[in-house]
């Protein structure tokens, strides 16, 4: 109980201390019968809160920690933990493959006996093609190089300078220069964690994004502004040579590039997946209506129309 300013009043004269009773015991006696009071509505409040039915909610539970992010490749420890159980040493050696032999004779490579895992990526017999030699000698550059199994380089300088190459000079337009998009990379198909190893891991898959001219222009194998017939064409000799050949239309990865690789499969199946999209016309305005011309004003005259 807090305590009260002392009373200031001064002290009742013995007549009235007579005649009235001393009233401050009961002061006190009001305060504590308020107090009590108090007291009895805070426990019966209490007591109901008891019996009612609980509303507030229990302890939400935590959810489960994330399980931590598994990288797409665990780096290895030794080498022959990156080389593969399949790695044989002895096989390893700079003398030329008959591969080899015959994609030096088309293009200008440099050899790469052996590319490490991790896993079950690389592989023997790797490349890196620096350009693709056409009949007349003429260089046709790739760009950045792509280091790729000899066997999937071989198709691809063979379709560049068979196939590609002459549909473009046919067309009016003489080859330059290749951009690729992508080569070897180990990695999951799509470069998704946990799916199937892509043919980009074994070195027999490329990306190609646009042919280069002589004059400088670009002819990009997915743009709608370029010739549909040649685009058309250029997927038909593609589809003929490559196993795998995806672009737009494809699985949504391939809006922008085209993916070419020869994985074997059962029964030579084989995957052309490559949309010649046209160009979408452009969007019809609606011309709007002529405006009304204006009504002509009848003529007044000292307050009459004339």
């Amino acid at each position: 109980m807090p305590r009260c300013a002392r009373d200031t009043k001064p002290e009742s004269s013995p007549i009235n201390a007579a005649i009235l009773p001393d009233i401050r015991p009961m002061r006190w006696l009001g305060a504590i019968l308020l107090f009590a009071g108090l007291c009895g509505g805070m426990l019966g409040g209490l007591a109901a809160a008891e019996d009612a039915p609980n509303l507030v909610p229990s302890a939400v539970p935590l959810p489960r920690p994330r399980p931590p992010q598994v990288p797409a490749w665990i780096e290895p420890h030794s080498f022959r933990e990156a080389a593969g159980s399949d790695f044989n040493s002895a096989a390893v050696t700079d003398k030329p493959t008959d591969c080899d032999l015959r994609l030096a004779r088309i293009a200008t490579i440099v050899p790469m006996p052996r590319l490490i895992g991790p896993g079950a990526c690389g592989g023997g017999d790797m490349v890196r093609v620096d350009a693709v030699l056409l009949p007349d000698n003429k260089r046709i550059e790739i760009r950045p190089e792509p280091y790729l199994r000899c066997e999937m380089a071989e198709s691809l300088a063979a379709w560049i300078r068979d196939e590609a190459a002459p549909r473009l000079e046919k067309a009016g337009a003489s080859l330059r220069r290749v951009e690729t998009y992508d080569d070897f990379e180990c990695r999951g198909r799509n470069r998704v964690i946990g799916a199937k190893l892509s043919e980009h891991g074994k070195g027999n898959a490329i990306d190609l994004r646009a042919f280069t001219l002589d004059d400088n222009r670009a002819i990009g194998l997915t743009d709608i502004g370029v010739p549909k017939a040649l685009r058309a064409s250029i997927r038909e000799s593609a589809c003929a040579r490559f196993t795998t050949v995806l672009g737009p239309g494809s699985d949504g990865y391939h809006e922008e590039h085209i993916h070419l690789d020869i994985a074997a499969r059962r029964n030579g199946y084989r995957i052309c997946q490559w949309d010649v999209r046209e160009p979408q016309p452009p969007a019809v305005t609606v011309p709007l209506p002529i405006p009304r011309p204006k009504i002509a004003e009848t003529p007044v005259k000292d307050g009459r129309k004339l």
